[in-house]
This record gives C-alpha cells, sequence and structure tokens, in this order.
C-alpha cells in the first residue's frame, strides 16, 4: 500500500510530525512539492519497494494505495522507476481511474475518470484477461 509505505518513510526519516505540523500553515502547492521531494520515487519509494521485496517471497507485486497518495506520488513515476528494481516478477496495480489504449494516443492512466496522464507504460488492463 502506497499510503502506508509512504507514512513509515516520513517516520522512519524523523520528519512525519513536522509535515502534521507544517501542513496547517503552507500552501497546497507549497505542501505537494515538499512530499514529491521526500518521497521520490527513485530515491525513496522504490528503495523502500525493494527492500520489502528482498525480504518477501513473492509470485506477483500488487501496489494499491494509488489514489490516497495523489498527488504526492504519481503512479507513472512509481512504474517507471520500479522496472529496474520488479522486473522479474508481475507487478498489479490497483489503480482508481481507467487505462486505456490506442494506437492513435498509446497508453494512458486517467485517474479517477478525470485526470489524463499520456506518458509511457507498458502496462495493460488485466480486467477482462481470462486464465
Amino acid at each position: 500500500n502506497l499510503y502506508d509505505l509512504a507514512v513509515q518513510i516520513l517516520k522512519d526519516r524523523d520528519i512525519w510530525t513536522q509535515i502534521l505540523e507544517m501542513e496547517v500553515s503552507v500552501s497546497k502547492e507549497e505542501l505537494k512539492e515538499l512530499m514529491q521531494g521526500v518521497l521520490d520515487p527513485a530515491s525513496h519509494l522504490v528503495p523502500a519497494i525493494a527492500e520489502k521485496l528482498t525480504s518477501t517471497d513473492f509470485d506477483v507485486l500488487f501496489i494499491s494505495g494509488v489514489g490516497e497518495v495523489f498527488p504526492y506520488i504519481r503512479s507513472h513515476n512509481v512504474l517507471n522507476n520500479l522496472q529496474s528494481t520488479a522486473k522479474e516478477k508481475p507487478t498489479v496495480m490497483f489503480f482508481p481511474g481507467a487505462y486505456t489504449h490506442s494506437l492513435e494516443s498509446g497508453a494512458s492512466l486517467d485517474l479517477f475518470g478525470r485526470l489524463h496522464d499520456d506518458k509511457y507504460y507498458r502496462a495493460f488492463n488485466i480486467f477482462h484477461c481470462q486464465a
């Protein structure tokens, strides 16, 4: 769960209480920039996920909590940075929105059905897959 992991990272870095205290006095944009820095996927989030992966035997990596960490953590950043870490086993991300793919526009994750993110994804929708 990305939310639980983010909170744990902030607590481990001894800044959780600081962030809670300053949240009421800074703008949303300032808080967003701060959180994006301290929870940077390449520097902090993916290494924390990698640590969990090495200590656990798993067949599939499930990622949840995407909506709870928006806009501080963006799903495309997690997926892009996770490619080198979790490449041996499949990853399933529970995403509060829609994954769309077309030949004309490529792949997109549309968060909450409202925010269109046209980043490149090597993902596909498993909703209609059958075993």
